[in-house]
């Protein structure tokens, strides 16, 4: 008796257990560690959570210290995208998949150069007028100075000077002319990489796929398999539709800006058609230069005009090709476009606004995808019939048994 009273005072003493408490076991008896359920779900989120965020950081890190071998590739991936039905229709010819590819590859090169040439062209035979008219503009926005903000010529004489003077300032301008050498060095060799990754994609892209495949574990190849392709049909009608969207703002800016006799009508044209690349904000800083054009070469009311036409392109560009041609193949909300955009200028600058877009649209898709949430959920496949039976050819009378 004496030794079951001890025990029973023992036991008033720990905590018991219940459904805010835990308890373990340990040499001593039974302990109550105080974690209420709440804070073990928490911890359990939290620990996961920082997992997560230190993988992402260190995924990040790694693309960023690599990004001269990253982005070219993903350029080259783009690229691939939009120039694979090329190399498909000439393999249907009956050209061998390697000449294929060299023949769209030595194409892409000849156009690009074609179109800068032209801008070089058109940009050097209207170099002196437009040059007057730059100072023309220049002398009326210091008279406006002058009359508006109560300034005067010495003032904006000192200023600009302070402005010149910064710039050519000590070594700086050494140092950065080594920096726009090493860039250039740059910009050279992470072409060369996009135009070999570009060439290889087209010939054996299928061949190295099935190779990045082999590299995930057996179980994961399917989802690895399906993800992929999945993200391959979005990046291609991402690419395509902006291809459409770009022609077509790049056309109707042309058509404006030379109905109203502006300068540098072919320059325009293809920076509206390089600024469509990036959403909203390539749309919006191509549109204001072509508006200084018309401001500077023919005055505040043409400027007007060809702001209309501006915002009347891309107004048919955002409400009805967009949608009709995107349709659910991308779906990216715009606030996701906008900060994917900033991200990316953060991380690349102007390559990285160039291929926040589409980088965002594949990673949508594959996250959809992979959570069962599919815009577009793949067609079942159809159900194979079972062979019909066929009759077993008559004995002869020969072979049949005799009763």
């Amino acid at each position: 008796m004496a030794d079951n009273s001890a025990a029973d005072k023992v036991s008033a003493t720990v905590v018991p257990t219940d459904e805010q408490h835990l308890v373990v076991a340990s040499s001593k008896g039974a302990i109550d560690t105080g974690v209420t359920p709440g804070m073990q779900i928490a911890s359990a989120w939290s620990w996961r959570f920082l997992v997560i965020v230190a993988a992402v950081l260190v995924i990040a890190y790694g693309m960023r210290y690599l990004s001269e071998v990253v982005v070219p590739v993903t350029v080259g991936i783009l690229l691939t995208a939009l120039l694979v039905p090329v190399t498909n229709a000439l393999s249907r010819l009956k050209l061998p998949r390697g000449a294929a590819a060299g023949i769209t590859v030595v194409g892409t090169i000849v156009v690009v150069a074609g179109l800068l040439t032209l801008v070089g062209t058109q940009i050097a035979g209207q170099f002196d007028q437009l040059s007057g008219q730059v100072g023309e503009g220049w002398q009326k926005l210091r008279d406006l100075l002058r009359l508006n903000f109560g300034l005067t010529e010495k003032d904006i004489t000192d200023s600009l000077n302070k402005l010149r003077d910064t710039v050519m300032n000590g070594g700086g301008i050494g140092q950065r002319a080594a920096e726009v050498g090493t860039t250039a060095t740059h910009v050279v060799a992470g072409l060369f990489i996009a135009l070999f990754c570009l060439f290889f994609f087209l010939y054996q892209g299928p061949q190295i796929w099935a190779w990045v495949v082999r590299l995930f574990p057996r179980h994961a190849r399917d989802k690895a398999d399906s993800s992929g392709r999945k993200a391959w049909v979005s990046l291609t009608a991402f690419v395509r539709a902006t291809i459409i969207v770009a022609a077509v703002d790049a056309i109707g800016i042309s058509l404006g800006a030379a109905i109203l006799g502006l300068p540098l009508v072919s320059a325009i044209g293809i920076l509206v058609f390089v600024g469509a690349f990036v959403p909203v904000v390539g749309a919006l800083v191509s549109g204001i230069v072509a508006v200084l054009v018309a401001l500077v070469a023919k005055g505040p009311v043409v400027a007007i005009v060809m702001l209309g036409v501006v915002v009347g392109v891309q107004q048919l560009e955002a409400h009805v090709l967009q949608p009709f041609l995107l349709g659910r193949a991308v779906n990216v909300h715009p606030l996701a476009v906008i900060l994917s955009i900033a991200t990316g200028v953060i991380i690349a600058g102007i390559v990285g606004a160039l291929l926040a877009v589409p980088t965002a649209a594949v990673l949508s898709t594959i996250v959809n995808h992979l959570a069962g949430h599919d815009v577009d959920p793949e067609p079942p496949r159809p159900i194979p019939r079972p062979p019909i039976p066929r009759r077993r050819p008559p004995t002869p009378e020969a072979e049949q048994p005799t009763t």
